[in-house]
C-alpha cells in the first residue's frame, strides 16, 4: 500500500511566488514582495509552502553563526491584504513579532493548480516557459526560455541552440497566431531571419501574467 502524501510537502506543480521581507506588525504578521504586479495567486489559497532562502538572503546573524533555521514547510494563512506596494498576512502558526522576523528572506510558492483561471488570450508566465515556438511557415525557432516585462506587453525570450541565437517576440496578436497549452506549441508570424522590428501599431490581442 502506498503513503499517503504528505499535505505539507512542496507539490510537485509549486510555483514561486514571492518574498517574506520582513515582520509586520506585533503579533506575528508578515510583509510580503510579490512576483507579480497582480498578485492574485497569493489570495488564491490559504496554503503557501515555504524554503528557505539562498544564502545571501538569509539574515546576517544566521550567516555569520552558521546557523540553521527551522523553516516551516507551509504558512497557513489566516489573512492577508495588499498594503503599499506589497502584501502583508498573518500566519496561523506566527503569534509574535520575533518568529516572523526569523522567516525573512523565505521563499513563498503556491500551487499552481490554486491560481485564478485565466482569461480568454491571457496566460501565465509559469505556462509559457518551456514551450516550443515555430513560425506559419513551420520553421522551429526554439523554445520560449523566459519573458521580459515591459510594461506595455510581455516580449518571449526563446532560445534556439541550433542556430546559437536569442530571439526576442512581443507576446501581442500582431506576432501571435496560436497557443496550445496542450501541445505545448506557440506559432509565430515571425520569420528565421528578422532582427527585433519596430512596436506594431495594432493593440495587443493577448496577455501574459507574469506569475512564476
Amino acid at each position: 500500500m502506498n503513503a499517503a502524501p504528505d499535505p505539507e510537502a512542496l507539490p510537485q506543480d509549486a510555483v514561486e511566488v514571492g518574498r517574506i521581507i520582513d515582520a509586520w506588525g506585533i503579533k506575528g504578521g508578515i510583509k510580503v514582495v510579490p512576483y507579480s504586479a497582480d498578485p492574485q495567486a497569493l489570495f488564491s489559497t490559504k496554503r503557501w509552502y515555504l524554503l528557505p532562502p539562498e544564502e545571501k538572503y538569509l539574515p546576517a546573524a544566521a550567516r555569520e553563526a552558521g546557523a540553521r533555521i527551522s523553516w516551516p514547510p507551509l504558512l497557513r494563512i489566516t489573512q492577508a491584504k495588499e498594503h503599499g506596494d506589497g502584501i502583508v498576512a498573518m500566519v496561523q502558526e506566527v503569534n509574535d513579532r520575533s518568529t516572523a522576523e526569523a522567516l525573512k528572506g523565505g521563499r513563498i510558492f503556491v500551487s499552481r493548480t490554486s491560481f485564478p483561471t485565466a482569461s480568454e488570450d491571457e496566460f501565465y508566465w509559469v505556462d509559457l516557459i518551456g514551450l516550443q515556438v515555430s513560425n506559419r511557415e513551420g520553421q522551429e525557432l526554439g523554445t520560449v526560455s523566459d519573458l521580459l516585462d515591459t510594461g506595455a506587453h510581455s516580449v518571449l525570450r526563446i532560445a534556439d541552440p541550433i542556430q546559437g541565437v536569442e530571439r526576442l517576440i512581443p507576446f501581442v496578436g500582431a506576432y501571435i497566431d496560436s497557443v496550445s497549452l496542450e501541445q505545448k506549441r506557440i506559432v509565430v508570424d515571425w520569420a528565421a531571419d528578422w532582427d527585433q522590428p519596430a512596436e506594431p501599431a495594432t493593440p495587443a490581442a493577448k496577455r501574459a501574467r507574469k506569475l512564476r
